[in-house]
């Protein structure tokens, strides 16, 4: 297999998986200094009201200063849609997303990026792609043993090579936040406030900060999750515990 260096020096389309966090942010960076901009395009999965507000203007604004193009994708559902249509359904079994079974990525994340990076292909008349995360080793054992770099079969077509790159894998957090700040940049203000890792607001691997200061900042958002757990008698955080406990 090809190394992306290879592919990249070939022509590949390179695609930035960009949710306006720090990791995001920094890989872009690095990108920009490896990659051609003609060959890059950044793409953001918009999560609405369950993002962090700033999350997809950051991202945007990133890739404008820089010149490359920007798209958004867009899932049909939000993520309390999910867990209404999943109780509605099958209210015998647990109703949110959990470690095991994330629908959460594959169903707002993974597959509309997916659909739109098909679109922008066949838009541009690319054969080649590369998709580029920002997942780091340092985040969690499961992150840590992901691949580097990877052909995605589930992708591939005849016409079609797909493959995903971790370009900051094996970076630090302090050398995550030092390429920002060394390149005039400031990552999203939600880190400044106390969180380690920006996406929703609230997220079932959220740590008890990340989860208060979100409910501090988004009070409707938690009565409205507080309220969809009573309702379906399951909650949202792995811990089991309820998302009313944890914020206090």
């Amino acid at each position: 297999m090809a190394t992306p260096q290879e592919l990249i020096a070939g022509g590949a389309l390179v695609v930035v998986n960009h949710s306006g966090g720090k990791d995001s942010q920094a890989m872009l960076i690095h990108l920009l200094r490896i990659v051609p901009r003609h060959q890059l395009v950044v793409m953001h999965a918009s999560l609405g009201e369950m993002e962090w507000e700033g999350a997809l203007e950051l991202a945007r604004d990133q890739a404008a200063a820089a010149g490359v193009p920007f798209r958004v994708a867009r899932a049909d559902k939000s993520l309390l849609d999910m867990v209404e249509r999943r109780f509605a359904a099958r209210p015998d079994v647990p109703s949110w997303p959990s470690a095991k079974h994330r629908q959460c990525t594959s169903d707002l994340k993974r597959d509309p990026i997916a659909r739109e990076v098909r679109r922008y292909m066949a838009d541009i008349g690319h054969k080649v792609v590369i998709s580029a995360m920002g997942l780091r080793a340092q985040e969690s054992a499961s992150r840590a043993k992901r691949a580097t770099f990877s052909r995605n079969e589930r992708n591939c077509t005849a016409g079609r090579d797909w493959y995903e790159w971790n370009p900051i894998h094996d970076w630090s957090t302090a050398q995550v936040f030092e390429t920002i700040r060394a390149d005039g940049q400031e990552p999203h203000p939600a880190y400044a406030l106390g969180n380690d890792r920006l996406s929703c607001v609230f997220c079932i691997f959220g740590s008890k900060t990340a989860l208060q200061t979100g409910a501090r900042h988004n009070p409707d958002l938690a009565r409205r999750f507080i309220e969809t757990e009573e309702r379906t008698g399951y909650t949202m955080h792995m811990s089991q515990k309820p998302l009313k406990d944890l914020i206090q």
